[in-house]
């Protein structure tokens, strides 16, 4: 193979994982540090309470929103996002009990009865309104936050 195509696929390959961690790297756990960082950065907070491993419409969210490119374009320019999962398999060991509290006290703060719920918060904390599944895509979610 010739230095330049290594080169290149060398890149391709860079700009890939880029990518895919710039996307991970919007999620935050740690609700408290998700409001102050809504607060400093003038940012609406979005909750996705989720069963990551085993919600067959918590993937399908996934698939047809938050993995793509302009959700998280939007995403990065009007939100602090927080990942609320309740996993059942190898993540569910991978979470810590202080995180596995804390999105148990979400769940009873926000009346959680079904997977997937997002809720979307002011920086302060106030619920400004929730839906479960968001069909549609990025526009329609767009048009859901209204900002």
């Amino acid at each position: 193979m010739k230095t330049t195509t290594r080169l290149f696929l060398f890149f391709l390959a860079l700009i890939l994982v880029t990518t895919c961690l710039s996307a991970a790297d919007l999620w935050m756990t740690d609700y408290p540090a998700a409001l102050k960082k809504a607060s400093k950065e003038n940012k609406l907070v979005l909750l996705d309470f989720t069963g990551s491993d085993w919600c067959p419409w918590c993937m399908k969210l996934d698939k047809e929103l938050f993995s793509q490119p302009a959700f998280e374009k939007y995403a990065e320019k009007n939100l602090v996002l927080v990942l609320v999962d309740f996993p059942q398999g190898k993540k569910k060991s991978e979470q810590s009990e202080a995180l596995k509290q804390q999105n148990q006290e979400l769940q009873t703060k926000f009346k959680i009865e079904g997977y997937p719920t997002l809720i979307l918060l002011d920086a302060q904390g106030k619920q400004l309104k929730s839906s479960n599944y968001l069909s549609g895509g990025p526009e329609a979610f767009v048009k859901w936050v209204g900002k």
